[in-house]
This record gives structure tokens, C-alpha cells and sequence, in this order.
């Protein structure tokens, strides 16, 4: 599947929606994990800025690159950030997006910091 690293050195990154599982059967409540690690993964929902746009994006990171309390509104750092474009078909309807996907979300409010490019 093909990865694109996404810059994030000119964007302002902020929480939106405190850390989550990441649900993998929403029919069972299974949650998913890692395929190479078998951590569980979660899923952090952020406001990134960036070219006089604002988008919320849902980022799904290994439970053990969660660092800081990451509340609503904690500008934070994304280590290692890819996109991932996907599609699917279910009953007969093709659906297709962005999965987007960090190594590390980092809280940038322990340095005491305002929110700055991450």
C-alpha cells in the first residue's frame, strides 16, 4: 500500500477529540491493535492548520506513542505522520478516503509552550 509522509513543520496542530481505541468490528466492540507490534492503536482526532486552511484529521497511533495529557485544545507534536489513500467496496457502493497515521502524538503544553508549528 503506498505511504505518503505528510510535512507538518509549517502547520499549528492542536487536539480536537482526547484519544480513543481505535474500534476495529464495531459489531463485536473489538479493538484494533498493530499487526507488527500487537499494541493496541488509538485513534486522536486534531485540528491541523496549515495554508490558511483548518481540517480535523483522525489519527490513528500505537497507544505507546501517546506522551502528555493530549485534552482538547493541548498543541501537540505528530511524529512520523503518513497518508494512506484507500478504497473499498461494501453492498455494492465503492467508498474511498485518507487514512492518516503517526508514530508519536506529543503534548507541546509540558514545555510550557503556546501552540506552534509541530
Amino acid at each position: 500500500m503506498r505511504q505518503i509522509p505528510v510535512d507538518t513543520s509549517a502547520a499549528i496542530v492542536m487536539v480536537a477529540k482526547t484519544p480513543q481505541p481505535k474500534v476495529k468490528d464495531r459489531r463485536t466492540g473489538e479493538i484494533a491493535t498493530d499487526m507488527e507490534t500487537g499494541v493496541k492503536l488509538m485513534t486522536v482526532d486534531v485540528m491541523f492548520a496549515a495554508n490558511d486552511e483548518v481540517e480535523i484529521l483522525s489519527i490513528t497511533v500505537p497507544e505507546t506513542g501517546i506522551s502528555g495529557e493530549l485534552t482538547m485544545g493541548t498543541p501537540v507534536a505528530l511524529t512520523g505522520l503518513i497518508a494512506r489513500p484507500w478504497e473499498n467496496e461494501f453492498n455494492g457502493q465503492k467508498r474511498h478516503g485518507i487514512a492518516f497515521r503517526a508514530v508519536a502524538v506529543t503534548s507541546l503544553a509540558a514545555a510550557g509552550s503556546a501552540p506552534k508549528a509541530a
